[in-house]
């Protein structure tokens, strides 16, 4: 796929720190051998030394002795991280014993070493719960500035019919985390989906907010909340490329577009496509991916300080592979 081999090539360029936290899962140590080999990036894999050097052998990996292996319960900056956690979140009611056992959870330290410089981002997932991976993130390397919503992308790809896409492209969000956002948190998903768009896919971003009616055709509560977020959206980012409310037809269709929507720069030929909630967004992916026979990249997730990405547990070593080589592209924004 064209589109990934650019996504690999530029993680190839970048050659970033990613952080493997289920560093003894047989999916995750093959994708890591596969990425080093590959020059993908450089991996840290969390795990028990000899676990992992075992599973290596066994699969016969050869690779695995370039990565970065960390023990979470055995490493000289265990007291540091201790510390370190306990101070971040003892307002939260954390005690110092309950500190030193989540820093020896993966799923904590990951992102503490992102916090701390040694990791530019992480990949996991393939055997834990979205929550998860997600809450620790959020609690330690919090939100990028000006942004206080964690939310999802799927990038579309379309082999057969690139008609309505940006060289087979298209962006949904959010299909995967945020469920009823507000004003404001839909305009930062927005924004946040269109600088996603652009490291991560290379689009110059058109964004176009989505809803049941096109410039007033009908009169709703959640209309309203859509032109709403569209505002804050150009207040936090003058330079967004951005309309709406949109139908998806006027979005999409340069004819549609003339008739429901004249004058706009986006109607017609977004690439962007934001959904006022997660049952539209979740709804179109699934059925674009089945109907239109185009493949899903994602859920990617967007809006934290330094990239964490979510796996599916059903995910193959190719998907980490993938998805490592993604999370390297989010680290420049």
């Amino acid at each position: 796929m064209e589109l990934l081999d650019k996504i690999r090539n530029k993680a190839r360029e970048l050659n970033k720190r990613i952080v493997l936290a289920e560093g003894t899962e047989e999916r995750n140590i093959k994708a890591a051998d596969m990425a080093i080999k590959e020059k993908i990036a450089q991996i840290i894999l969390l795990g028990n030394p000899d676990e992992i050097n075992e599973l290596a052998k066994k699969f016969g990996l050869t690779h695995i002795s370039q990565a970065r292996i960390i023990d979470p319960k055995n490493h000289e900056k265990k007291e540091l991280y201790i510390d370190y956690l306990y101070e971040l979140r003892k307002s939260k009611g954390l005690t110092r014993e309950a500190a030193a056992k989540l820093v020896e959870d993966p799923l904590y330290l990951g992102p503490i070493l992102i916090k701390h410089g040694e990791a530019d981002g992480e990949v996991a997932g393939a055997i834990h719960a979205t929550g998860d991976v997600v809450r620790p993130a959020i609690q330690i390397i919090k939100t990028a500035p000006g942004i206080c919503v964690v939310s999802s992308l799927f990038v579309m790809v379309f082999d057969k019919n690139k008609k309505y896409t940006d060289h087979g492209v298209l962006i949904y969000a959010d299909c995967g985390v945020f469920p009823y956002p507000n004003e404001r948190e839909l305009a930062e998903i927005a924004v946040t989906t269109a600088r996603s768009a652009k490291s991560i896919a290379g689009l110059d971003p058109r964004v176009a907010m989505l809803s049941f009616s096109t410039k007033g055709s009908a009169k709703h509560p959640m209309i309203d909340l859509v032109i709403n977020a569209t505002k804050i959206a150009k207040e936090i980012d003058p330079n967004l490329k951005i309309d709406g409310e949109l139908q998806g037809d006027a979005a999409l269709v340069e004819s549609v577009a003339k008739s429901k929507a004249p004058g706009s720069e986006i109607a017609g030929c977004a690439n962007v496509l934001i959904f006022p909630n997660l049952d539209a967004g979740n709804i179109a992916y699934k059925l674009t991916q089945r109907l239109a026979d185009a493949i899903a990249l994602g859920p990617i997730l967007q809006g934290l300080a330094s990239p964490v990405n979510d796996l599916s547990r059903g995910c193959t070593a190719e998907d980490i592979f993938d998805t490592i080589a993604i999370t390297a592209n989010q680290t420049v924004q």
